[in-house]
């Protein structure tokens, strides 16, 4: 498919002009750039009546070499000079399927819905790395359509780009849109037990799998079979990837 079509397809949700009476306080701008200032992960907003970039934070994760003006400028054109077309194919099915997801659901829980996904970005060099990319509405128009999203950015714990879901905020529901489809399966959110929770946040502070046995007053052998747990429940093979999934999904 040619990047004009993908274009096309990318900005499915693009709005018209906003009325004066319907525009923001733009205070909201300074609370995006502390929460940037505060986290690891590249923070940006969408404006979808012209499919722009309003902020983006200077994290380099997501700029691909560019400064954060760059990129800002770029707007949705960044995604079709930085997405390899594989991707950008992916992109645009995503795109879709979580538009018409979203398009269904009561206007008054739109805000409580974000959508997650993999994709690759290669920088200047043609270097490609794997990101997580989160997205939640940020402001909506009058008809409940997505005027504004804040985006999330870090690295992905998976092996290959898509693995698109959705999550609604206070359930332990999530939506999954399985390769080349367009329907999504709704499924039930991984749950660890307290003490594999435990584990878990002690592996996140460094300790080693003998400093654990000791905290928690247990056999070494013990905690290898709460993180063998960990990774059937969470489908991952090693503790970092675990550590990820976790914090992504809000397990701990």
């Amino acid at each position: 498919m040619k990047k004009e079509s993908l274009s096309g397809l990318l900005t499915k949700n693009k709005l018209g002009e906003i009325p004066e009476t319907d525009r923001q306080d733009q205070h909201y701008l300074e609370v995006v750039k502390a929460f940037a200032r505060l986290t690891y992960e590249s923070v940006y907003l969408i404006d979808y009546t012209n499919m722009s970039f309003e902020y983006v934070s200077e994290n380099p994760l997501f700029l691909c070499g560019h400064s954060a003006e760059a990129v800002l400028q770029m707007g949705y054109d960044f995604y079709l000079r930085h997405v390899p077309e594989q991707d950008l194919e992916l992109l645009a099915l995503i795109n879709e399927a979580g538009f018409d997801f979203y398009a269904n659901l009561p206007e008054e829980e739109k805000k409580l819905y974000s959508i997650t996904y993999d994709f690759h970005l290669a920088d200047k060099d043609g270097k490609q790395l794997l990101i997580n990319h989160k997205l939640t509405p940020l402001f909506l128009t009058r008809d409940g359509r997505m005027w504004k999203s804040m985006c999330i950015v870090s690295l992905s714990h998976h092996q290959a780009a898509g693995n698109a879901r959705i999550y609604k905020q206070g359930s332990g529901e999530i939506w999954e849109l399985p390769p080349g489809k367009r329907t999504w399966h709704k499924s039930a959110k991984p749950v660890l037990t307290e003490r594999e929770i435990e584990v878990l946040r002690l592996h996140a502070q460094g300790f080693s799998i003998q400093q654990i046995a000791e905290k928690i007053f247990v056999a070494p052998d013990t905690v290898k079979y709460y993180r063998r747990r960990i990774f059937e429940r969470l489908e991952v093979n090693n503790i970092m990837d675990a550590l990820s999934h976790a914090v992504n999904s809000k397990l701990i």
